[in-house]
């Protein structure tokens, strides 16, 4: 690539002269250099912008908000298209100091993502990937240079040549997105990266101290279930001596863990938990262990490191959201990991709206089993979500012929495994697990099930034998996962299997819910309201408690106006409830 060098803006005259070159390109390379990582208390020092032709680097440092309003306003409109790679930190410093929204944007990080198609080896920083398309190799070292002061010759080329290389890389990420039929959901994530921005920049608020509260309740336990371990695996220990001193067993040792239940009479082969979970029933130990070891991860992974995270500058914690985490699309969130907070009604009221506000929290209803129902067209199961009653009931109703207001409670539980455990490819011997059977029971309810949704089960088999022909998977925007398993090894074949038939129906419902989000957020940029979370098919919405009611109602319209798009035949529910913390209830 020829570089075509750069022009330092410092002017107001020297912008309007770049700005008039700039406004007529159909694409410009965008970048920006900042002071530091944290848009709450770092400055925005630079934004790149370069066309085919010529690059400008401007110092925003030299400006007034006023004199920048021009180039804000090329930046937040649709054209020219802005290419950038990882946006969204760029667009979360524009939001917080400017209050501007990125318009028009091609990412060259997410596409880069799209194209390696499930490829969890690639590597998608600049560098990896203007390596990998480009064949060029950048000097990056400038990267955590000092930008808040002079800055020096090397530092603005390096900052120049950021916005220069995103152009001739988007071109060959433009040719794999069409060659391999990515387009639309290129489109997709690109049309998300604001509202995930705006969502990460608002954070969501922990109330500090109902978190100790709820760690010194959890430490209490843990210390308790410890205690009451010791002394029941303690009791199957040979008769000791006189002389002989008691120790205590190294609970987190799986080695002595299984010395203490070998004692005990219970004969395991490892400790792992799916292991554990198949004697729990049988021996109460088993399960206190289990206990132990959940409280244990509580308070690794909940507990006062939580308090690490809230940020000084806004009180609030600003997780960061990987917005493609997984080949099916689902974002994934780190620093700290908020889609794995506990479900407890302990933990999650600590996240709450302050005063004067309330916060909405919105889910789509069964949405996989939505989607399934769509795909396989399969008659009795979209009659089940017409009628309007009770899914898993009605299920249950027509696998076994009992009338619906006599299907009994473990019926209809019997019933929901087979619905949620179906999609993820679960076999006899998991549902027996699950519902405590024998595997015939299970292979005879299976049977049932498949015999009363004959389209589920002729669209699972498809979907499966394609996946296994085929060696990958799309969802109904396209998204593609190409699977590097070996089908002639019988334990991949299998994964294949159950990969083939899962990975259609999550990556669509990662389709629709990153629609909702992005529709969602551009019904709410009029008023006090903003999203400050986001699990798989979940919303949390913090809003002036004065428009509780009206933003509950726009937030499940617009989430059911968006599924919809992708599911015309089969009826959309969002269940949105106003509290005053992250609670469904």
């Amino acid at each position: 690539m020829n570089t075509p060098g750069y022009k330092l803006v410092t002017t107001p005259e020297e912008l309007s002269q770049a700005l008039a070159t700039l406004r007529v390109a159909s694409e410009v390379g965008f970048d920006s250099e900042t002071t530091g990582l944290d848009p709450h208390t770092s400055r925005l020092r630079l934004i790149q912008l370069a066309t085919q032709q010529a690059a400008y680097v401007i110092d925003l440092f030299r400006f007034t908000p006023e004199q920048l309003k021009p180039a804000l306003d090329l930046l937040a409109a649709p054209q020219p298209l802005k290419v950038a790679h990882n946006a969204k930190f760029d667009a979360k410093f524009l939001l917080r100091h400017y209050g501007v929204r990125l318009g028009g944007l091609f990412d060259t990080y997410l596409a880069s993502q799209i194209v390696s198609a499930g490829d969890d080896n690639d590597r998608h920083s600049l560098e990896a990937v203007v390596q990998r398309y480009l064949n060029l190799q950048l000097d990056k070292a400038a990267q955590l240079s000092d930008w808040s002061g002079e800055l020096t010759p090397y530092q603005l080329e390096y900052a120049s040549r950021d916005a220069e290389v995103v152009l001739p890389l988007r071109e060959q990420l433009v040719g794999r997105l069409q060659e391999m039929d990515l387009a639309v959901v290129a489109q997709l994530e690109f049309e998300c990266i604001l509202s995930v921005a705006a969502m990460e920049l608002a954070g969501v608020y922990l109330d500090a101290g109902c978190w100790r509260e709820q760690i010194k309740r959890v430490r209490a336990a843990h210390e308790a279930a410890a205690g009451e371990l010791q002394r029941a695996l303690g009791a199957g220990a040979a008769q000791m001596s006189l002389f002989d001193t008691p120790r205590n067993l190294n609970l987190d040792s799986p080695a002595q863990v299984r010395e203490a239940f070998a004692r005990l009479g219970i004969e395991v082969e490892s400790t792992r938990e799916w292991r554990l979970q198949k004697l729990a029933r049988q021996h109460p130990v088993v399960q206190r262990l289990l206990d132990y070891r959940g409280l244990s991860k509580s308070l690794s992974s909940y507990g006062e490191g939580m308090l690490d995270h809230i940020n000084p500058a806004t009180g609030r914690i600003h997780a960061s959201f990987h917005q493609i985490g997984t080949p099916t699309g689902r974002m994934s969130c780190r620093d700290p990991n908020l889609q794995q907070v506990p479900h407890a009604v302990e933990y999650r009221s600590c996240f709450r709206a302050p005063q004067g506000r309330q916060m909405v929290v919105a889910d789509f209803s069964q949405i996989e089993l939505r989607i399934l129902a769509e795909f396989s067209r399969d008659e009795a199961l979209i009659a089940a979500f017409n009628s309007g009653a009770d899914l898993h009931r009605a299920t249950a109703s027509q696998m076994l012929g009992v009338p619906l207001d006599q299907v009994t409670p473990e019926q209809r539980g019997h019933a929901k495994s087979l619905n949620y455990g179906i999609i993820y490819g679960m076999g006899a011997e998991g549902l027996a697990n699950r519902i405590n059977a024998t595997v015939e029971e299970a292979e005879a309810l299976i049977e049932r099930y498949f015999t009363t949704y004959a389209g589920v089960a002729r669209w699972l088999r498809e979907a499966a034998g394609r996946a296994v022909s085929e060696g990958r998977s799309r969802t109904a925007t396209g998204r593609l996962w190409i699977y590097q398993l070996d089908t002639h090894d019988r334990q991949q074949l299998s994964q294949l299997k159950r990969l083939g038939k899962n990975t259609p129906i999550q990556g669509t419902a990662s389709d629709i819910f990153k629609c909702a989000m992005k529709l969602v957020d551009d019904a709410l940029i009029d008023r006090d309201a903003q999203i400050v979370n986001s699990i798989h098919d979940e919303l949390v919405v913090e809003c002036a408690e004065t428009i509780v009611e009206e933003t509950a109602r726009i937030v499940s319209q617009t989430m059911v106006a968006a599924a919809k798009e992708f599911l015309p035949n089969v009826p959309v529910i969002v269940e949105a409830v106003v509290a005053d913390a992250w609670l469904k209830k």
